[in-house]
């Protein structure tokens, strides 16, 4: 695969840019080196890339590796000296007024923001603005490809019947009086992970009572608490299929080792239910009438829920984040919250929406997935309805 920079070229001309500089020390941009799909190579000192809305893309890099950016087109210039450098950049930059970079003003969006201040600076001294690139990111790095939602989709179907397992293993050793712990619970689920052919980086997170109280809580074999009866128990799931270019898969469902939910669970789940359910509500009402939305629109609905319940400083983190080949993706997050993102959800993206209330004595969230077509916008796996009565 090659960087589609004819695509980004188009892009550019109809943002009203003069470029984009992609730049990378150290691999500190993961983004620049997926967008410009460059292969395995060193790479030890700076180097620039500029895609202008017109014409030919020029490199720059050091001359100890001349070949760095053999892969990409365009004219390679060459540095050594600091002064070579800088005076390079500005042929490289041409008469470009306004470029894209991976920056964000303010570092309101701080999962594109990976150019440090000081090349910024460098940047604008040879004569750029520098904008964000933060809508550009989303379209090159954050939307699938068919084969990529057809990964979720069946890596979902699994995943789902691995959590149904789950519950179901968890509700066999309570009533058989068999000591099983949070971590206990993770390992069996891994097991499946391997027979169903997923992979996660991390996790899952199993929690019981008080531990779910904490949205990033992961058992160890020291910290695990024992699963019994009468526990409100939390499990937030995530994989991909183990195929190069897979895409995540990402939901949290609640049980409870009984055989009648107590009202404080479900007075609670219901809330969140209500705030998960009024998000992506509002999505498909908007993708389907061709209105824009952006991710804190979203993360409004959702919290707007729980703030009118009496609820709101239990919520804490954001109603969902963009999901791709890493869980947590570079596409919008729903988020007004920790960040203030402005992106809008364009097609061929998936997001989760996860809200939670978090009390002292336990904590409970419900998380789906939200793909973007080009009309519609679906929930791709199973709705949870109310905490499930393991014992009943």
């Amino acid at each position: 695969m090659s960087a589609n920079i004819q695509g980004i070229q188009t892009d550019l001309r109809a943002a009203k840019l003069d470029g984009w500089l992609f730049y990378d020390f150290r691999g500190r941009d993961p983004i620049a080196q997926h967008i410009l799909s460059l292969p395995d190579g060193m790479r030890t000192r700076r180097w620039y890339y500029f895609v202008p809305a017109k014409g030919t893309p020029k490199k720059l890099v050091h001359k100890i590796e001349s070949e760095s950016l053999a892969a990409l087109p365009g004219e390679t210039l060459y540095y050594a000296k600091q002064e070579e450098l800088h005076k390079n950049l500005k042929k490289v930059l041409g008469r470009a007024k306004k470029v894209a970079m991976q920056y964000s003003p303010k570092n309101e969006i701080p999962y594109v923001a990976m150019v440090d201040a000081g090349t910024i600076e460098l940047v604008r001294s040879a004569g750029a603005k520098v904008v964000s690139s933060a809508d550009l990111v989303q379209k090159y790095d954050a939307c699938w490809s068919a084969a990529q939602l057809e990964s979720h989709l069946s890596a979902g179907v699994a995943i789902d019947q691995i959590v149904r397992g789950a519950f179901a293993y968890a509700a066999g050793s309570v009533r058989e009086k068999k000591a099983l712990t949070e971590y206990d619970l993770k390992q069996w689920i891994l097991k499946e992970f391997e027979a169903a052919g997923l992979w996660t980086e991390e996790g899952p997170d199993i929690a019981v009572n008080a531990h779910a109280s904490d949205p990033h809580y992961g058992p160890t074999a020291e910290s695990a608490a024992p699963i019994r009866e009468g526990d409100l128990l939390l499990l937030d799931v995530w994989g991909k299929k183990k195929t190069p270019g897979s895409v995540y898969y990402d939901v949290t469902w609640m049980g409870y080792l009984g055989a009648k939910v107590p009202e404080k669970y479900a007075k609670i789940f219901k809330v969140v239910r209500e705030a998960r359910d009024k998000a992506t509500h509002l999505i498909r009402e908007q993708v389907a009438a061709g209105k824009p939305l952006q991710g804190r629109q979203v993360d409004q609905a959702a919290r707007g829920v729980i703030e009118k319940a009496g609820y709101g400083k239990y919520f804490f983190h954001r109603t969902g984040h963009s999901i791709g080949e890493k869980v947590h993706g570079n596409g919008a997050n729903m988020d007004g919250l920790e960040t203030n993102d402005v992106r809008h959800l364009i097609p061929h993206t998936c997001n989760s929406i996860e809200p939670g209330i978090y009390l002292r004595e336990f904590g409970v969230r419900s998380e789906v997935n939200v793909y973007i077509g080009e009309r519609e916008a679906q929930v791709t796996g199973a709705i949870q309805t109310e905490i499930l009565p393991l014992l009943a």
